[in-house]
């Protein structure tokens, strides 16, 4: 029988949307610093989608009082990363996580907090089951959108493709 550390302990209690945020965020504190810089918020974190949420502060606004693009941006790069990340860290197995081409559309300024969707996550972990079993690097194209809910309801403010990279080292 063995026992669990104290911390995990804590982390088993904790909601999943906590668990969640803390694992991109510490993923942010060691590899990308800017990532914890805009502070997301993981909302979801389902077999089929993702969702999280970056605030409107003085930090991520542009002298337009609405989202930086640079701040749109990382929104989109983690909303399509990260299930990609929990799949991989949850397979044991170590692969190269990249983005490869970035395409972004803004539709409207985003002058509130703003959520990041993706709803690909079953596309999303064939694709890394099918990575698991190759030596090759393997592209897909992951579509987020982002809206600002108390702003504009479900109107999207933007849309972006990302080509998700990824290959078993």
């Amino acid at each position: 029988m063995s026992k669990k550390s104290p911390m995990k302990k804590v982390y088993d209690v904790l909601p999943n949307s906590i668990r969640d945020t803390v694992l991109l965020r510490t993923f942010g504190l060691f590899k990308v610093p800017l990532i914890n810089y805009v502070s997301p918020k993981v909302k979801e974190l389902s077999s089929e989608r993702t969702e999280l949420v970056i605030p409107l502060t003085r930090r991520t606004k542009n002298h337009l009082n609405s989202m930086y693009f640079g701040v749109l941006a990382v929104g989109a790069d983690c909303a399509g990363g990260l299930m990609a990340m929990k799949l991989i860290i949850d397979s044991g197995k170590n692969v190269s996580l990249a983005f490869k081409e970035f395409h972004a559309e803004y539709l409207k300024r985003a002058e509130g907090d703003t959520h990041f969707i993706c709803t690909q996550g079953q596309e999303i972990k064939e694709f890394v089951d099918m990575v698991l079993k190759s030596d090759e690097r393997h592209n897909m194209p992951v579509e987020i959108i982002a809206t600002c809910p108390k702003k504009l309801g479900d109107e999207v403010v933007a849309r972006f493709t990302l080509t998700l990279s990824l290959k078993k080292k």
